[in-house]
């Protein structure tokens, strides 16, 4: 009689079974978006237990904003992640779960606000730049490995760089110390053609360092999710996703559909799910993320959607056609 087929052995049948992929939980960081990262200990810490019971990979908590910048009374918690405030929600981390932030371009003050590795429970800096921002971005970097932290970069908008100016930029990303170079789809504009064609030049400048790719997506025509799996299936090894796509705007690729996908053993959907029903889903009527219309047309004119999200949080929010005449014009 033969043996029957384990989990993980059934799981290898699979194309989307890739071990070596990590997924990187969004929520809260890219939720806070919406709030100005609000979000009280009890959403933060549900959030956070889910991602340990699902075995997920990465939780980031927020962003490592300055407070030059940034004012506390206009912002929460997690637009800072103080240390304090990061262990009052997860103590001192003893799971497989690892915590990261994300640190803006210019919008840091990174020397002084982000402390050695050894005196942190945050595993992972998340350095966000756009193009003509690379040479702090690599200064950011460099900060971030020799404290002691692993490190990705989040190039944005890469759907409005040149290429010649893209391919320099990668160029010089993967010569720093950083572990992955996410392609990043601000506006929710790529189609699958697009991700295939800058997957395949994001490896080659990376590969040959060493370094790994990440997918960043935004659903803006529905297809973060879509666009998720075509650079997983691509090669890209880290994958962002928010529970129920909790993000800016239209929101992300949702982690519910890529723990499905994905057919690896270790994650576990019952804890996103039930986080979901209790966390997320109460929040959306005041948060008002996720696809709609006015997305749907940034998306199109590969424009940022702050002008929805005005649009959205103004009395017109219904007029759909008074929206797209704002930004295309009437016919």
């Amino acid at each position: 009689m033969k043996k029957p087929e384990t989990e993980k052995e059934f799981a290898r049948k699979w194309v989307s079974y890739r071990p070596e992929i990590k997924v990187v939980d969004v929520t809260i960081r890219d939720g806070g978006l919406m709030n100005n990262h609000r979000f009280n200990d009890d959403v933060v810490r549900g959030v956070y237990d889910a991602c340990v019971q699902a075995g997920l990979d990465y939780m980031e908590i927020g962003y490592k904003g300055s407070r030059r910048i940034f004012s506390a009374d206009e912002y929460g918690p997690w637009k800072f992640c103080d240390e304090k405030d990061v262990r009052r929600i997860v103590g001192s981390n003893e799971t497989p779960l690892k915590l990261c932030v994300m640190a803006d371009a210019e919008r840091c003050d990174y020397q002084e606000d982000i402390p050695p590795k050894k005196d942190s429970v945050i595993d992972m800096v998340r350095v966000a730049t756009y193009i003509h921002q690379i040479p702090i971005a690599l200064d950011m970097l460099q900060d971030a490995h020799e404290k002691g932290y692993e490190t990705t970069v989040n190039l944005m908008a890469a759907s409005t760089v040149p290429e010649s100016e893209l391919e320099e930029a990668l160029e010089l990303l993967a010569a720093s110390p950083v572990d992955a170079i996410y392609l990043v789809d601000s506006f929710g504009a790529f189609y699958s053609e697009q991700v295939h064609y800058l997957l395949e030049l994001y490896l080659r400048h990376a590969a040959e360092r060493g370094k790994a790719v990440g997918m960043h997506a935004h659903n803006n025509q529905q297809l973060a999710y879509a666009n998720t799996i075509e650079a997983a299936i691509k090669g890209a090894n880290f994958l962002d996703s928010s529970m129920a796509g909790l993000g800016r705007g239209a929101g992300n690729c949702q982690t519910e559909l890529l723990l499905g996908f994905l057919h690896n053993p270790k994650y576990r959907l019952r804890p996103v799910l039930q986080c979901i029903q209790e966390v997320i889903e109460p929040m959306r009527t005041e948060l008002r993320w996720g696809f709609d219309i006015p997305y749907m047309i940034t998306g199109f004119l590969n424009q940022h959607p702050r002008a929805a999200m005005e649009f959205n949080a103004g009395n017109d929010h219904g007029d759909l056609v008074k929206f797209f005449d704002s930004i295309v014009g009437s016919e």
